[in-house]
């Protein structure tokens, strides 16, 4: 595969730069990129290039290592030659999946639209906790400690978990395509 074509992929894979230090750079690529068929022709492509000497690739990891000639590239050099073979550099451990986000930004939606129905009385923040606690508490009462069961506190400790969970700290960010 030519550089030209690996450039003119569909999809460009997105990284970020681990470490750089002079004659060696590590990246690691998202997710979705992250096997043979995606990495093995950016190795190759690497490789045929003067001044770099050894690339080392682990697709379980994503993780891609170049070692190259300090007398001949630069770090630029092979940041600009990963740029023509269609590597971009992003924040790819944002911290959250797209499945997080999805599930994030669905959660958000569904509170936003419990609070504009019922006026700003009712936000999901409060009230799951306070189901999953009252749920909790109907157990114990009914059934009382069962400690070799353990139902109660594990709904207990749901509460208070999903609790801090819930109280999130700022808006989700809107998707890349939302934007």
């Amino acid at each position: 595969m030519k550089t030209t074509a690996l450039a003119k992929r569909a999809t460009p894979i997105e990284s970020r730069i681990v470490s750089s230090t002079p004659g060696r750079m590590r990246l690691k690529v998202g997710h979705q990129h992250r096997n043979s068929q995606a990495l093995e022709p950016i190795t190759q492509a690497l490789k045929s290039k003067l001044g770099i000497y050894d690339v080392r690739t682990n697709p379980h990891t994503g993780s891609i290592t170049i070692m190259h000639a300090t007398e001949h590239l630069s770090g630029e050099d092979v940041y600009a030659m990963l740029r023509d073979l269609g590597v971009i550099f992003a924040d790819i451990a944002g911290g959250r999946s797209e499945v997080a986000s999805n599930i994030t930004s669905a959660v958000y939606d569904l509170n936003r639209r419990v609070r504009k129905g019922t006026n700003n009385t009712v936000d999901l923040r409060i009230l799951m906790p306070l189901a999953l606690g009252a749920l909790s508490i109907r157990q114990l009462l009914v059934r009382g400690l069962q400690l070799e069961i353990i139902p109660w506190y594990v709904l207990a400790w749901y509460s208070f978990d999903s609790f801090i969970k819930l109280h999130y700290t700022s808006e989700p960010q809107p998707r890349r395509e939302d934007r």
